[in-house]
């Protein structure tokens, strides 16, 4: 087992697996108990019922982004298929709109996702691709997590990503946030790429979208930390394939016992990735995607210390890779507001796709 993690001021490297969780609450306990000296891996989209946390051999953390290897070597890929297709995702977009503009509807947004699968003409080494994501990426934002502690279907597979969005850190008794939603694609004209990200800035849409994700992240930070600092406006922010809106959220924790992980299961999920009031919007997702399972797509991915610190970042812009390396799955999903156009919708998910298709020339 190898787990890697790399954001811009920070990187962790772990190896091996001294025991393994299949449930969150076990391995907070573990922790919490001091049987577990540290955790790294990941949780599902539905965090109560996937989980994939191990306690490692070895830890190394870096105050500096992971430098990747310069002889990276991937395999040849081709789209093998798309789930749905994209016009049955257009439908889908429709259908959200339709319970969104119900006369006194209560849901406010939902997220909707589709997926990709690749195939390779060679086993594809995760630790390779995950270093090319770090590598392409300005951030230097990546992770490469095993999720044979999972159990059952998983064993064997790895989740690989270059996911922007930090759900939580924290460090002593501080937490930061920084959540991304609304988004518009990148343009390789400089002038059009300016103008697409002030376009965004100024979207009612999308800022109505980012909202909704702010709010809820202070509502759930408000019980645990105190000095809460929620700015009024976002800021842009950018991917080499699209513009994101993000907002830096900071607060002190009352309670020092409170985890880094316990953050993270505090927040998630947020409406950035399920929508908004959340019960409605999961119950949505679950109706509209036809009962389809995300696993862990849109979950975290991350560590946490036995002192509690650690960081967590949302596990989107990933590739969910099979045992035997020869195929993966990629899935993006987009927030579906009132306001939203159903063919902007599925625009904006082959945006989001690019960034796991570009290493094999496929964006």
């Amino acid at each position: 087992m190898t787990f890697l993690y790399s954001r811009p001021d920070r990187s962790v490297v772990a190896s091996g697996a001294r025991q393994s969780f299949d449930h969150v609450d076990d391995a907070r306990e573990a922790l919490a108990d001091g049987d577990a000296s540290v955790l790294v891996g990941a949780f599902g989209f539905d965090a109560a019922t996937l989980c994939a946390l191990v306690e490692p051999v070895t830890f190394e953390r870096y105050d500096e982004p992971r430098v990747p290897a310069d002889d990276l070597d991937l395999p040849g890929a081709v789209i093998a298929s798309r789930n749905p297709p994209p016009e049955k995702h257009v439908d889908r977009v429709r259908r959200a709109l339709t319970i969104l503009r119900h006369p006194g509807g209560a849901l406010r947004k939902v997220v909707l996702a589709r997926s990709i699968t690749l195939v390779f003409d060679r086993p594809l080494d995760p630790i390779v691709l995950a270093d090319g994501l770090i590598a392409a990426n300005p951030g230097h934002n990546g992770f490469c997590v095993d999720l044979t502690a999972a159990g059952g279907p998983y064993f064997g597979r790895h989740l690989v990503g270059a996911s922007p969005e930090l759900l939580v850190r924290r460090t002593g008794r501080e937490g930061v946030c920084r959540p991304f939603a609304g988004t518009a694609p990148r343009s390789a004209d400089p002038e059009a790429d300016r103008a697409a990200g002030e376009a965004l800035l100024a979207s009612a849409k999308n800022l109505e979208e980012h909202r909704y994700v702010v709010d809820a992240i202070a509502a759930a930070l408000a019980p645990l930390c105190d000095d809460l600092d929620v700015p009024d406006e976002p800021t842009l922010i950018g991917t080499p394939a699209v513009w994101h809106l993000a907002t830096p959220i900071t607060g002190t924790l009352r309670d020092s016992a409170t985890t880094a992980l316990d953050l993270a299961l505090a927040l998630h999920p947020t409406p950035a990735v399920a929508g908004s009031p959340t019960d409605l919007a999961l119950r949505t997702i679950d109706l509209v995607e036809s009962g389809r399972s995300r696993d862990f797509y849109a979950g975290a991915v991350g560590w946490c210390d036995a002192a509690g610190d650690g960081e967590w970042m949302v596990a989107i812009r990933c590739l969910d890779i099979a045992a035997d390396g020869k195929s993966g799955v990629a899935t993006a999903g987009g927030g579906i507001v009132a306001d939203s156009d159903p063919d902007a919708e599925l625009d904006e998910t082959t945006a989001k796709f690019a960034t796991v298709l570009a290493p094999f020339g496929l964006a």
